[in-house]
């Protein structure tokens, strides 16, 4: 577990203000009361890209312009069975070999993008100095000992963000009764700092703002996703089962650790990685360069999406999985959610 800001609930000083006043949310997220982004949030793009080998065509995920050659490599090895040290790489027509000499160039600064087919071939004249490969896996020695990134369901009680989040930062302690204490959080630095928190970034007048914060049967969002990663100084990385990319907060303020959430349009549950070892506690503060937890996190999220297991709240007719009840919009969603700790919603 870590502590806050220095400076307790007042040490936190949001960034500078958006541009215009107001940040534009990113489709599909579940954003406060307003839908509005504050400051000190990225979307990080995923890229999308394909690669060809001689056993066939696969998809690469989790992948951005911020990604490392290294993490590419390692990808085309699970998938391909092919060792980064002997892959060649090439894309475009006529098709050119990629320059991997150095594993820690990112993605952006080669001449590739989203879309784009990478053919991979096998360098037979390459010593095979990395372990051998198996297709679909990591290395052979090691694949059946991988940890794996699973999800803890919180209760569906409006207050379902703040739980996840005291989840991770408390290092995997599931605590419901904390949520009051976290709202009154946010209501006190949203308050410290009208000039910042003003009515153009929370759709209400401050004082509102604080007052309808601290109700528990409102619902935390974008804004107070921020506000949590400033006070405990983490990234926050919300990873979206319908759109399957995440949104980072706090991306860019040097934070060193970061923490995961899963969200499916009104839900959100904690991430965390759980060892083979029964005696390991399961880890759910990552460093902010373990890129491997946010394919893992990707991968958690687009097998939701595969499954429908989530709710688009623009327009959508679904039916809660638990007890097959059919239902219209997100208000009869989060009604029922409350009446029955039925979370699991998929669509008609």
């Amino acid at each position: 577990m870590f502590g806050p800001a220095k400076g307790g609930h007042f040490g936190v000083h949001p960034a500078a203000g958006c541009p215009g006043g107001v940040c534009q949310p990113a489709a599909g997220t579940k954003a406060g009361p307003t839908g509005v982004w504050p400051a000190g949030s990225r979307t990080d793009t995923m890229w999308r890209l394909r690669c060809k080998a001689k056993d066939g065509t696969h998809v690469l995920q989790g992948l951005s312009s911020r990604t490392r050659v290294r993490e590419l490599q390692g990808q085309i090895a699970a998938i391909t069975g092919i060792a980064p040290g002997c892959q060649r790489i090439l894309v475009g027509y006529p098709p050119e070999c990629l320059d991997l000499s150095n594993e820690d160039t990112i993605l952006g600064d080669l001449p590739i993008q989203s879309g784009d087919m990478l053919i991979v071939e096998e360098d037979q004249t390459r010593p095979k100095t990395s372990p051998a490969f198996t297709k679909h896996g990591a290395p052979s020695y090691v694949r059946e000992t991988l940890p794996v990134l699973s999800r803890t369901v919180v209760p569906a009680d409006n207050s379902c963000l703040f739980t996840s989040v005291y989840y991770v930062v408390e290092g995997g302690v599931l605590n419901p009764a904390c949520a009051p204490e976290m709202r009154r959080l946010i209501a006190q630095i949203v308050a410290s700092d009208p000039d910042f928190y003003s009515e153009a970034i929370l759709g209400k007048t401050n004082q509102e703002y604080c007052d309808w914060i601290k109700r528990d049967d409102t619902w935390g969002g974008a804004i107070e996703i921020s506000i949590l990663s400033k006070f405990y100084q983490c990234e926050i990385c919300v990873v979206d089962t319908q759109t399957v990319r995440i949104d980072r907060f706090g991306e860019d303020a040097g934070y060193t650790r970061r923490v995961l959430l899963i969200y499916d349009g009104i839900h959100y549950d904690p991430l965390q990685r759980v060892f083979p070892d029964p005696d390991t506690p399961p880890l759910t503060i990552f460093s902010s360069n373990d890129d491997i937890v946010l394919v893992q996190a990707l991968e958690l999220a687009d097998e939701a999406r595969r499954k429908r297991q989530f709710t688009d709240v623009n327009r959508f007719t679904l039916r809660c999985m638990v007890c097959q009840k059919g239902l219209v919009g997100q208000a009869e969603a989060r009604d029922h959610a409350k009446e029955t700790g039925h979370t699991n919603f998929g669509e008609v």
